[in-house]
């Protein structure tokens, strides 16, 4: 997968969903939501005290107008948000 430009899928094929955009599809509107869910991940993630040098968060909108979230993450961040939604569990099931 190139994850630069995007337009490659998972099995490192082409998407031309992800390059052609379709008539009347409000791409703004998903790409603008995308865009303020990555900043509610990011003012969260900060506010749990994980570390995000190195990491990027980017918006973009699929071909049906979705909006989704691009997460570039360095190993060690993955690690520290997978053990506080391990913890988060946790407390969950302690009820």
């Amino acid at each position: 997968m190139h994850e630069s430009d995007g337009v490659w899928s998972d099995a490192g094929e082409f998407d031309p969903d992800a390059v052609v955009w379709v008539r009347g599809v409000d791409y703004v509107a998903g790409w603008r939501a995308a865009k303020d869910a990555a900043a509610e991940l990011e003012k969260a993630l900060t506010a749990a005290g994980v570390d995000a040098a190195g990491a990027s968060v980017s918006a973009a909108a699929r071909a049906d107008g979705a909006g989704v979230v691009r997460l570039v993450w360095p190993v060690e961040t993955v690690r520290t948000v997978a053990r506080l939604l391990e913890d988060a569990g946790e407390l969950k099931r302690a009820g």
